[in-house]
């Protein structure tokens, strides 16, 4: 790693023969799309960072949703996706113009660096930068066993990773599901905070609102906390259960709470841009996914001093961010019996609440994502001098 301090720009000066030129390092980031969701946001967050330290960014991307996040103007967009003209009519024939197509990017971008996240974009980045003298960082998100969740998924996930340069994982335990030449490689960088969740938790009496943030499907288990919410609900008639995000499931969610009477206290606003102010004053935050990796949202509401609640998911993401009745809550997948217990406790007991939530927002100093974004730039202009050194 280069010496603390060393490391001001994405700019370096190289020496050949006494004469200096500027290089400025380029780095191109591969992912499915922009869409809103954690590790788009992971990935939206280190291209501002790198482009806000003068590096060239190209993010690539196979499409482009509706509900996306933004990026600053300055970062290059590329979709690697064949159009209609070109689809052809086998499947083998469209993955070998979809592999011609991300592989000529390469070619023609010449980025120093490819990071590649999730899942088959992972296999793509390493198989299609093959002898191109680029070096290779995939990450994986989520839990590895639903990212790669066959078995000839994770026998070629295995296979590649072991010719990448590096893999990157925000849970180190997530590495436990990959072969030891896999793991002799693995490296684990958390995801820095959100800058805009970086603000003195709020003092005054809490609303009360019990909220939630993330896409509304199978995995994110809402349903778990509706029905926690249920046996509160006529104890507690000023509270109100909010989940914030889009997805296939939020009518029948709706429908469920309108059949349990609670029409009117269990809200779903959909996906909304200032979330940061939407959950502020909230009492409580809970996150009820069965899988996840590192989870953004529930980093968030940490910061900004929720007492928070959490699924303890496989990978162990959120218990590496929660020690469970210190600093936030941990129960079991699907356990809304639990979860209610929990949160009426919460309820009942507003100081524990206050000095629950005072801890959790000591995640904004480990997380700071000056410290993190500087770890993954120090991570990256390693893996980029030692290529350097390769082609000499």
């Amino acid at each position: 790693m280069p010496a603390e301090g060393a490391l001001i720009t994405g700019s370096e000066i190289y020496g050949y023969e006494g004469i200096f030129r500027m290089k400025k390092r380029h780095i191109a980031m591969l992912i499915s799309s922009l869409n809103k969701g954690g590790s788009e946001r992971v990935l939206v967050n280190l291209a501002e960072y790198f482009y806000s330290k003068g590096y060239r960014v190209t993010v690539v991307t196979q499409y482009k949703t509706e509900n996306e996040y933004e990026i600053s103007h300055g970062i290059r967009r590329i979709f690697s996706e064949i159009t209609e003209e070109e689809i052809g009519k086998g499947r083998i024939s469209n993955f070998l113009k979809r592999f011609c197509k991300l592989r000529n990017i390469w070619k023609q971008e010449k980025p120093d660096l490819i990071l590649s996240f999730i899942g088959k974009n992972n296999m793509m980045a390493v198989m299609t930068s093959r002898f191109l003298h680029i070096p290779v960082v995939v990450s994986v998100r989520g839990e590895p066993a639903q990212e790669y969740y066959s078995p000839l998924l994770k026998t070629s996930a295995n296979l590649l990773f072991c010719r990448a340069d590096g893999v990157v994982f925000p849970v180190e335990k997530s590495a436990d599901f990959f072969s030891r030449p896999v793991r002799k490689k693995a490296v684990c960088l958390k995801n820095s905070l959100n800058p805009v969740f970086l603000r003195k938790p709020y003092e005054g009496e809490r609303e009360k609102r019990i909220v939630a943030v993330g896409r509304v499907d199978a995995n994110k288990n809402h349903e778990m906390i509706i029905r926690a919410f249920e046996g509160l609900a006529e104890k507690y008639p000023d509270y109100q259960l909010v989940i914030y995000g889009e997805g296939e499931l939020r009518l029948s969610l709706l429908e469920m709470a309108e059949e349990m009477g609670l029409k009117d206290r269990v809200l779903m606003p959909g996906s909304i841009a200032d979330v940061a102010d939407a959950i502020y004053k909230a009492s409580i935050f809970v996150l009820s996914s069965y899988s996840e990796g590192m989870p953004n949202t529930l980093i968030e509401a940490m910061a900004l001093g929720i007492p928070s609640v959490s699924t303890d998911c496989p990978c162990g993401g959120p218990a590496e961010l929660i020690r469970n009745g210190e600093n936030g809550y941990l129960v079991e997948p699907g356990d809304w019996k639990n979860l209610q217990v929990i949160l009426q406790k919460l309820i009942d007991e507003p100081e524990t609440a206050k000095k629950m939530g005072k801890k959790a927002s000591k995640i904004q100093e480990e997380l700071n994502p000056d410290v993190i974004n500087k770890m993954w730039e120090e991570y990256f202009m390693q893996l980029m001098e030692d290529n350097d050194r390769r082609q000499r």
